[in-house]
């Protein structure tokens, strides 16, 4: 198992930056997949980015290419979302997920994430 905390969220105008970090406990081992995902009021969970467990491969959703970048720092621990640019669009409820059976394969459906952070608060105000 394995425990996931996001941080970092906030509130920001928009066109500002925000580091979102996600640590996670619970298994010493870091070869698993791990994608970011949002969730804005009244909408569905959607996947934002995710990076296989040496941090060389990483995947993005369409809209925010360019402007998003996950990395990795397996020694903390710790997966982050740089996110720049942001949109007012952009706000939501910001989560982590760990998928414990790949560690090079990134999917993008929420049901293949086993493990899940409480989510940090991304507001972006216009």
């Amino acid at each position: 198992q394995v425990q996931l905390v996001e941080s970092g969220g906030g509130l920001v105008q928009a066109g500002g930056s925000l580091r979102l970090s996600c640590a996670a406990s619970g298994r010493t081992a870091s070869n698993y997949v791990v994608g970011w995902w949002r969730q804005a009021p009244g909408k569905e969970r959607e996947f934002v980015a995710a990076i296989n467990w040496s941090g060389g491969s990483t995947y993005y959703a369409d809209s925010v290419k360019g402007r998003f970048t996950i990395s990795r720092d397996n020694a903390k621990n710790t997966v982050y979302l740089q996110m720049n640019t942001l949109k007012p669009e952009e706000m939501a409820v910001y989560y982590c997920a760990a998928d414990l059976d790949h560690s090079d394969y990134i999917q993008t459906s929420l049901y293949d994430y086993d493990y899940w952070g409480q989510g940090t608060q991304v507001t972006v105000s216009s």
